[in-house]
């Protein structure tokens, strides 16, 4: 697109809004008509012979009711040694359009040839999916009457021999050109260049030899640890250990179970859930008893018999080693105080 006009059939040359615009171009390919088609199409040279059309590069826009305006624009210049430009903003679509029905309109070949010879000349034309559609129902069923108005318009048989034959030398070097991979019908495999730049743009993650993906553009998704299988399933309730847990190593003990068989993370259970109240209740037998200094008396307390035999879960004090429970005495001592206050 950038690389300045491309010559279709000897006086008829197509490109973009820059090369309109270019007066060096202009002269070194001796342009004496500019045919120009857009959205904001006005003459910009005053030596030059212009005839501007506004028309949107979509699909919806009709072109094919410019069609014999255009031609007899074009053809009239070329029949007097004229040179014609035809542009659009890129020169690819529009201005590309507007070639193909010239061509087909002064030789005989149908819309898909007279592209191709569009291509060969312009290796980046590639009118939009409407344009192409105008281009088949202008074959179909207007083709053959706007040839005969030429004929009866322009009588003059100066072109048609060497249009037509310049036309199928064009066709012979298509096929060359489809081979050398000069350019492409616009159907490149993924991540195979485009010559033309046609097809879809080449992946930054294929490489420009090989065609193979980039394994550092991919990112593998991150996989969760593996669950631990255990046969305790008992939660450990109580935040300080959990803490503790999380910052010790694998084999931190917490009242007897290493943190191996209490499961990894936030929670200490054997699934990716915590462990159910039933799961996490102990049995009184289980749980270890040591002296426990009393507020009233020294006498050794039982730790079950200070939280009552319906709380039975682990809490956040550590267990004390394995011994027989001793029974716990009341003290009279704390009583008997308070009897003497009161009494005094």
């Amino acid at each position: 697109m950038g690389n300045g006009m491309n010559r279709v059939l000897p006086g008829l040359y197509v490109g973009n809004y820059r090369d309109s615009k270019d007066s060096a171009q202009l002269d070194r390919f001796k342009i004496t008509h500019i045919l120009a088609i857009h959205d904001a199409a006005k003459k910009l040279h005053s030596d030059k012979h212009y005839l501007c059309v506004l028309a949107s590069d979509t699909p919806d826009q009709n072109l094919s009711q410019y069609f014999s305006l255009c031609n007899d624009f074009i053809h009239a210049a070329r029949l007097r040694g004229g040179n014609v430009l035809i542009h659009c903003l890129a020169g690819m679509s529009r201005s590309v359009t507007i070639a193909v029905a010239y061509i087909m309109s002064v030789t005989s070949l149908n819309w898909k040839e007279a592209l191709k010879v569009v291509r060969v000349g312009r290796s980046v034309a590639n009118p939009n999916v409407g344009f192409q559609k105008q281009l088949q129902d202008f074959e179909y069923f207007k083709l053959q009457e706007e040839r005969r108005r030429l004929k009866e318009r322009f009588p003059s048989l100066a072109l048609v021999v060497t249009d037509e034959e310049q036309c199928r030398i064009m066709l012979v070097s298509y096929q060359g050109l489809l081979l050398t991979r000069s350019l492409c019908e616009g159907d490149c495999a993924l991540g195979q260049i485009c010559p033309t730049g046609l097809c879809r743009a080449t992946s930054r993650s294929y490489r420009s030899s090989g065609g193979s993906r980039k394994s550092s553009l991919r990112t593998t998704p991150r996989k969760l640890p593996a669950t631990p299988v255990g046969s305790h399933a008992c939660l450990a309730r109580s935040s300080s250990a959990v803490n503790h847990l999380g910052n010790l190593g694998s084999m931190t003990s917490l009242g007897g179970r290493s943190k191996r068989e209490l499961g990894m993370g936030g929670f200490y259970g054997s699934g990716s859930a915590p462990a159910s109240r039933a799961g996490s209740r102990l049995d009184v037998s289980d749980i270890d008893s040591s002296p426990v200094p009393s507020l009233y008396s020294s006498h050794p307390k039982p730790m079950g018999s200070l939280c009552g035999p319906s709380v039975s879960r682990i809490n956040s004090a550590p267990a004390t080693p394995r011994g027989s429970p001793t029974p716990w005495r009341r003290s009279t001592l704390a009583s008997s105080t308070i009897v003497e206050k009161l009494d005094s």
